[in-house]
Formats: structure tokens, C-alpha cells, sequence
């Protein structure tokens, strides 16, 4: 039941078999395991203990699996950071997991240099390879347990404050299971990840069950399309996951009938729905790769339904049916069970259900109910079993794989003293299905403009998260009981740009 014996035992019987490669770096299984053993050792070395947080600040690279493994190797509780956050966003989570190490790369090292929260150690990639490079001893690991936090990864919420997502070594070790199984993963896989490893999907979905299976990782450092075109090629991968926003772009590239992906058996796909012309252009392009849609989510490790090869372009739209071990049930307001063909707010169950979440045990007892995970999305099933998600009931926009919650935005936008009032929503965009807009009213005798409003987002808010654009409006919509009607907003849009 833990991830980290499956690596020792693929370290002891296949030890020469290809872990992980970045760029000319390639290790072995051996080699992987004994620089996650470096890690491990240094950190109990220094007296950390069960129970303590280790931030990981990293960008993708084969430092970044050394660290995971290591942590929790350690008895420690790992916990990945999004780099793409602003300095606000990343101190909030620091303070509020009470992180005791951080691990950080230099490349993004701004976003923390002004941190006040009081590590007791941070730790630069530079650092991790002095540390791999030692000959000491390695120190006697301690037993793990399968309940304990293996993970925290920190997600948003409707409140505009992250939740820190609670992953227990269980957790962990089930979704490989299913998510290998779902993939028809084996050990000659190698699996390309261009996605960042510190969201849920790129290491829970992709790497560590490619690794449960003894396959490869190809680690990109992020999607660049040339080069994610000629690494695909170069390295042999089996297995390629993006966002649609990602394959649109690698569509529309001319060049891109001059490749032949012999290799290439899968293209996995989540995060946003993918078009139907879409999914068959990408068919006809590669008829002998398989395409397969993945739905799940932080709290969920991410695992709930999958939509296979066979139904791609007959299920479109769908994100296919339970994966194994797992339940899935559609509830109404009142928590009953809807028809099949109703909308229902999606209920998910399994080993895969995530402990709780961290510090916060009133929202985790509203989001777990005997067992049951209440996702927020509402979803319906057809007559043969397949979900379809039709809307996010939280509001949520989901930019080309990038969850954000309006709230946020609009928390940001109220800080500045000349705005009365403020709402975001999601609103379309061709490569990135959807991103943020900012409506907002201005308060009477002030004035500001669109400029300045994005500039002042662009020092609070992750890149991703900044409006696309700022409409000045004289009021808000609203409905008898004064809430912001937002779907008019969307509506309104939507209809002067068709």
C-alpha cells in the first residue's frame, strides 16, 4: 500500500530499467530510489519528524520525483506547491500548512525571496544536488503507516482561500492502481508529461502510476509546442497527456504531418471538454492512437470516470463511466438520488476519497459525507451509464487545464479602492475554452482604467488567473435577493460576440 515500496522493489529487480529522464539526464530505477534514499536520510538527519510538512517550490525535472519519493520515504508529508502563483497566494499557503522545509528551485526563487513565513530550512535545487552527490551513510527509514498524509496539495475554493488537500499513502497507492489498469499501463511505457508534476494530474495520474508499472518518465520542462513535438518523437514515448487546449495547438501546426509517432499508443486528454472535431481530427490524424478523456479531481487524487478509445467521438462531450473500485452517484439539493437523465450534483466514492482536508474540519465534513465526495460539479448519466458534466456549481472557470475560482479574482478586484462593485466569469476562448472576465462598476467621481486594474491583478493574482479583459458596467444583474446574476453576465457576452 505504498507507492515507496514499489519503487525499492522495481530498484531491486529491475535496477537498470530507465525511472525517469529531463533533458540528458536519464536514472535508472536504482539510481532514482537511492537519491530519494539522500533525500529521505538528510531530512530525518535534521530531525524532522512525523507529521511535518515539506514544501516542494520546484518546477518539473527529475530533482522533482527525487523529492517526492524522499518525503515520504522520510515519514514526512510532502506538498507541492504551484509555482505559477503569486508571492500573496504562496505565503497564504505556507502559513496556513505551517511548512517546516522548503524545497525551492532557483529559476523561481523571486516569488519566495520576500517570505516571512519561519522555515526552519530551505533547500535549492542546487542544494538537492550537493545532497545526491554525497556518499554518507543512508539512515534507517522509519515504518509508514497507510493512513498517514502522504501528500498535501493545496486547491481553491469557493471562499477564495486554498483548501490543503489531505493524500494519505492509500490514496496514493490505489489511484496507481486504477489509473494504470484504466490505461493499460505496463512497463515498457514511457510516459511523456509536459503538465506541471506539482498538479495532482501530471504525478498521481501519470508519473507515479507509470512508475507502479515499471515504465519511463519524460519529463518536459513545460509544453512548448516544437519542442514537445520533436521530444515526442525523439524519445519514443507510448503515452502523452494534454490539455485540448494543447492539442488545438499542435493541430493547427503545419509541420505536424511530417511526423510519425510509431511509438505513440495513447493520447490522454482531461481538465476541459474536448470538441468533437477536435477529437476526430486528432483521430484522423494518428489513426493508430488511442484517445482516452480522464476525470477527477485534487480531492479525489485524482480519480473518478474515464472515457475510453471505443467511445471517443460516439460519447462526445461524455467523461465516461466509473473507473474501478470507485462509485459514482448524482444527489439533488436535499441529497437524494436524481433519475438517470437529471441533473444531480456528482457524488464520488472509493479508496481514492481524499482524508480530509487540512486544518479545516468544518469544510471537510461538508465535502465528505459518509464516505461519499461531494465534487460541486453537477453532472447527469445516459441510459448506458455514461456522465456528462454540465456545468460547475461552484462558478468555476477552468482555463486550458488551470482551475480558477471567481471569488478569487473578484477578492483582488475589491481591493482596489475605486471599484464598487466587481464579478468574474468564465467566457469563451478558442484556445483556452474559457478564461476570466471582470465586470465591475465604478464607484461615483472616481475613475480608473482597464490598464490600471490589470496591472494591479497581475501583482496579486497567478498570470493564468488576470482577466482577459475589464468591462465597465453601471450595475450589476441582480435577482430579487440581490444575488449577482452571473449567467446573464456570461449570456450578455456570449450573444454580442456571435
Amino acid at each position: 500500500m505504498f507507492i515507496t515500496n514499489v519503487l525499492r522493489q522495481h530498484a531491486m529487480s529491475n535496477p537498470d530499467s530507465p525511472a525517469v529522464q529531463f533533458e540528458e539526464q536519464c536514472w535508472t530505477y536504482s539510481e532514482l530510489y537511492k537519491n530519494a534514499q539522500k533525500i529521505a536520510s538528510y531530512l530525518l538527519q535534521q530531525g524532522y519528524k512525523e507529521g511535518d510538512i515539506v514544501a516542494q517550490f520546484m518546477g518539473n525535472s527529475h530533482y522533482f520525483l527525487a523529492v517526492y519519493y524522499g518525503i515520504q520515504l522520510a515519514g514526512l508529508t510532502c506538498m507541492p506547491v504551484n509555482t505559477k502563483l503569486a508571492p500573496p497566494e504562496v505565503e497564504y499557503i505556507f502559513s496556513h500548512s505551517e511548512a517546516k522545509v522548503l524545497f525551492y528551485d532557483e529559476k523561481i526563487q523571486q516569488t519566495i525571496e520576500n517570505s516571512k513565513h519561519p522555515f526552519e530550512e530551505k533547500i535549492s535545487v542546487g542544494q538537492v544536488n550537493e545532497i545526491l552527490s554525497r556518499n554518507g551513510e543512508y539512515v534507517k527509514l522509519p515504518t509508514l503507516k497507510t493512513n498517514d498524509t502522504a501528500v498535501v496539495m493545496y486547491t481553491s475554493g469557493t471562499t477564495g482561500k486554498p483548501k490543503g488537500v489531505m493524500l494519505t499513502h492509500q490514496n496514493i497507492f490505489e489511484t496507481a492502481e486504477i489509473w494504470s489498469s484504466s490505461m493499460k499501463m505496463n512497463r515498457n511505457d514511457r510516459m511523456y508529461i509536459c503538465t506541471p508534476l506539482f498538479h495532482c494530474a501530471g504525478s498521481h495520474v501519470f508519473a507515479v502510476p507509470t512508475m507502479y508499472k515499471g515504465g519511463a518518465v519524460i519529463i518536459e520542462e513545460a509544453f512548448s509546442p516544437d519542442r514537445t513535438l520533436k521530444n515526442l518523437l525523439d524519445t519514443r514515448a507510448t503515452i502523452f497527456f494534454g490539455v485540448p487546449a494543447m492539442y488545438t495547438i499542435l493541430l493547427n501546426k503545419p509541420e505536424l504531418k511530417n511526423y510519425q509517432f510509431e511509438h505513440l499508443r495513447l493520447f490522454c486528454y482531461g481538465a476541459a471538454p474536448m470538441p468533437y472535431e477536435l477529437v476526430k481530427q486528432l483521430k484522423d490524424s494518428f489513426p493508430n492512437v488511442k484517445v482516452q478523456n480522464l476525470y477527477g479531481q485534487t480531492e479525489n487524487t485524482p480519480a473518478a470516470s474515464s472515457l475510453t478509445d471505443e467511445h471517443a467521438l460516439t460519447k462526445i462531450g461524455s467523461v465516461g463511466r466509473p473507473l474501478e473500485r470507485t462509485e459514482i452517484k448524482l444527489v439533488d439539493a436535499f441529497g437524494e438520488e436524481v433519475p438517470i437523465g437529471e441533473v444531480g450534483e456528482i457524488c464520488v466514492k472509493g479508496p481514492q476519497v481524499m482524508k480530509g482536508y487540512l486544518r479545516n474540519p468544518e469544510e471537510t465534513a461538508r465535502t465528505v459525507q459518509n464516505g461519499w465526495l461531494y465534487s460541486g460539479d453537477l453532472g447527469r448519466f445516459d441510459e448506458e451509464g455514461f456522465l456528462y458534466i454540465v456545468d460547475r456549481k461552484k462558478d468555476m472557470i477552468n482555463r486550458g487545464g488551470e482551475n480558477i475560482y471567481p471569488v478569487e479574482v473578484e477578492e483582488v478586484l475589491y481591493q482596489i479602492p475605486q471599484i464598487l462593485e466587481a464579478a468574474v466569469v468564465g467566457v469563451p476562448h478558442e484556445v483556452y475554452g474559457e478564461v476570466p472576465k471582470a465586470f465591475v462598476v465604478i464607484k461615483n467621481g472616481e475613475a480608473i482604467s482597464e490598464k490600471e486594474i490589470l496591472e494591479y491583478c497581475q501583482t496579486q493574482l497567478a498570470k493564468y488567473k488576470v482577466p482577459q479583459e475589464v468591462e465597465f458596467i453601471e450595475q450589476l444583474p441582480r435577482n430579487a435577493s440581490g444575488k449577482v446574476l452571473k449567467h446573464t453576465l456570461r449570456s450578455n457576452f456570449v450573444e454580442n460576440h456571435s
